[in-house]
């Protein structure tokens, strides 16, 4: 036995989405930050990443479906959860309450559990104006998720989304120096 405290586990939840394969440096950097980093991954977010690249850095594997009920988790539980990229399907889906996916199945519970979390949402500008979006956004709020969203930065026609990356890492930083319920030094 080592005498080392385990590192308080951050799940990253990946949608679909070119960001999604830039989620190896900012792995790298919640790791170096004390967090033992787990990617979970929605369907279409597969597309776009490399799982056996994440699962060699993370020392987990990148889960996207729901396991059988016998079998063991594979992940151990989370103290805090961040959404990059979020979708506007996810972050619509997610503050109504959907689990049709294991990525919005454990974002739901997080909320239950009160664990903290934060989305970086990556609509087009158009999604970002519509009704059922705006909601989404102010009703995750409501529920004290940080959502990092900044309409100036919306993707357009030639502009990929842009993801916060720095903000997140700013974030999870702030979470383990102020031992937020849930999270452990």
């Amino acid at each position: 036995m080592t005498g080392t405290a385990p590192r308080p586990v951050l799940y990253v939840i990946a949608c679909g989405g070119r960001p999604a394969g830039e989620l190896g440096p900012f792995a790298k950097s919640c790791q170096d930050e004390g967090w033992d980093v787990c990617v979970v991954a929605t369907p279409s977010a597969l597309k776009f990443m490399d799982p056996v690249a994440l699962a060699d850095l993370t020392g987990h594997p990148v889960r996207h479906d729901y396991k059988h009920p016998d079998e063991p988790d594979v992940l151990p539980p989370p103290d805090a959860m961040v959404v990059a990229p979020a979708t506007f399907n996810t972050i619509n889906k997610w503050a109504y309450g959907a689990s049709d996916t294991l990525a919005l199945g454990l974002l739901n519970e997080a909320v239950g559990l009160g664990l903290p979390l934060a989305a970086a949402p990556t609509p087009t500008a158009a999604l970002a104006r519509h009704p059922a979006f705006t909601e989404s956004v102010a009703r995750l709020r409501s529920w004290r998720v940080s959502v990092l969203f900044d309409p100036g930065r919306l993707a357009t026609g030639d502009a990929p989304p842009f993801v916060p990356w720095d903000a997140l890492i700013e974030t999870v930083a702030h979470w383990r120096s102020r031992r937020l319920p849930g999270v452990t030094p």
